[in-house]
């Protein structure tokens, strides 16, 4: 077990270091995380100034402390579209990214403006792919609420999402490179994952390691100042935590470009097709 899991550390840091090595060559492909953080925000603002109009905001909060009456029609239209709308946000951030980096890993110099121009080229398949993933989003969400006290059930909707991500794993840089709809591009996604890593397969890295380690990392200096001045301590812990957590996604988007490159049979750079391959392994 430890054995497996220093190797899955080991093979998350290597793959880093490829991705890290890219990422210096175009420093700008970090702003599309930012970017898609900064209007994630102010959709947010959005949302909370729509709320309040429609009383939504007030009703939400009461239902999370257990009290007050049951959504309206008019509670569900709004969060819902909210929901949408944030993640069709994040996957058109996440659509330019991809799309820059597959242009690096070709041996081109991408730009911003041509990355979110490939992406807002399918911005309707986006917001199709944005309503099935909100949509499942929610019903996992839902059973996942419903299993709390179940030990079978919380199993049986991990399962369901474990294979659900797999399955979609290549939708978006199938959506903005081969121009399918969002069905389409799930039939695909799930082919090419299926053909390259077998119909039973497990991360062999963990994004998630890195994340955590770079927020202990960004969030020290924070800390530091903190003991000086709370304000400014907390300012420059939010500051470095956000633009740590960029940096890890723009790297994320660059290892998943790459691993798209690898399933169609295409070279992926700097990455060796070895560790591409062990990215994933049989069950």
């Amino acid at each position: 077990m430890l054995g497996g899991m220093f190797s899955t550390i080991g093979r998350t840091f290597g793959l880093m270091k490829t991705s890290w090595r890219i990422l210096m060559q175009d420093r700008s492909l970090v702003l599309f995380p930012i970017l898609s953080g900064v209007t994630l925000l102010l959709l947010m603002l959005v949302f909370a100034g729509v709320g309040a109009t429609t009383g939504t905001l007030a009703r939400l909060t009461a239902l999370e402390g257990g009290a007050g009456a049951a959504m309206t029609p008019l509670d569900i239209a709004v969060s819902f579209t909210f929901l949408v709308l944030a993640y069709a946000v994040a996957i058109t951030f996440n659509a330019a990214l991809v799309a820059s980096a597959l242009e690096r890993l070709r041996g081109d110099a991408p730009t911003i403006q041509r990355g979110l121009r490939a992406a807002t080229a399918h911005l309707p398949a986006i917001l199709g792919w944005a309503i099935i993933a909100a949509t499942v989003g929610l019903i996992l969400s839902a059973l996942r609420g419903r299993s709390d006290n179940n030990f079978a059930g919380r199993l049986a909707v991990g399962l369901v999402g474990g294979v659900w991500a797999y399955v979609t794993f290549f939708v978006v840089p199938v959506l903005v490179v081969e121009g399918l709809g969002p069905i389409g591009a799930i039939r695909r996604s799930s082919t090419l994952f299926r053909s390259t890593w077998g119909n039973q397969a497990v991360a062999g890295f963990g994004f998630g390691l890195v994340y955590v380690a770079a927020a202990l990392v960004a969030f020290l200096p924070g800390a530091l100042l903190y003991t000086v001045s709370p304000a400014l301590g907390i300012l420059v812990g939010v500051l470095a935590v956000s633009l740590a957590f960029a940096v890890i996604m723009a790297l994320e988007g660059i290892f998943k470009a790459a691993l798209y490159q690898f399933a169609r049979g295409e070279n992926a750079g700097a990455f060796e097709a070895g560790t591409l391959r062990a990215a994933y392994r049989a069950l």
